[in-house]
């Protein structure tokens, strides 16, 4: 079974230098039929003005993924780390028994766009942990790209949860495959282009939230960006 979750019934929220949509509920958007999907809590997608960001702020017992479309992020934590993540990268923070952060727009004249997802771990009090890696267009090109997963393979970052994350950008017509193992579920967010996956279609900014189906067929109807959550 295939749920779409169109772009536009996404809450949203309009700050002036923040502009958000939110797949589940996230502060001002509430909506009890879409409050997480198996432990993935939050898939934010923010259009941060330049030089704006967010100040010092808190977090605990949670695995933050992001994924920046474009632009940079200027991050600081409580751990001391100070970085700069730039599209292509992919950061995961272990937010555990607490740490505190901020994320600021990098660049003073252009739109920072990203992706930023939350997922519940498999255990509360974690240690805190940072990770950072790289993974070019081309690692992601017409095929699944594994960037995140509980043990950490294929030189993915390490998110303490049984959820396999890929990247992929697939060209106009390319096509691939993904088997789901028994009980795993699947949620697909397309970052950008318009895909067909078991016949149904899905364009920019819209989600999937997948059951019941033991492989997965992805085309693309143009050229697309989109990442598949699968969950165990």
């Amino acid at each position: 079974m295939i749920e779409l979750i169109p772009s536009e019934s996404r809450g949203s929220a309009d700050h002036g230098w923040l502009k958000a949509r939110h797949t589940f509920s996230f502060a001002g958007y509430q909506n009890p039929k879409r409050v997480r999907f198996g432990p993935l809590r939050v898939i934010n997608e923010d259009r941060i003005a330049p030089g704006q960001g967010f100040g010092t702020h808190p977090h605990k017992d949670m695995e933050i993924v992001t994924y920046p479309i474009s632009g940079a992020i200027e991050h600081k934590d409580s751990m001391g780390n100070g970085t700069i993540i730039s599209a292509g990268e992919v950061q995961r923070m272990t937010a555990g028994s607490g740490v505190q952060h901020s994320e600021f727009n990098h660049s003073k004249n252009d739109e920072l766009h990203l992706l930023q997802i939350w997922m519940f771990p498999e255990q509360n009090d974690l240690k805190p942990d940072y990770e950072q890696k790289r993974f070019s267009r081309e690692d992601k090109l017409d095929r699944l790209r594994l960037i995140a997963s509980r043990d950490g393979r294929d030189g993915s970052v390490v998110v303490h949860q049984q959820v396999d994350l890929y990247a992929s950008v697939l060209q106009p017509g390319a096509s691939i495959e993904h088997a789901v193992a028994d009980s795993h579920k699947v949620f697909i967010q397309i970052v950008s282009g318009t895909v067909n996956v078991n016949g149904e279609s899905a364009t920019s900014g819209d989600g999937m939230q997948i059951s019941g189906e033991d492989k997965l067929t992805i085309t693309s109807e143009a050229e697309a960006e989109f990442l598949v959550f699968d969950i165990g």
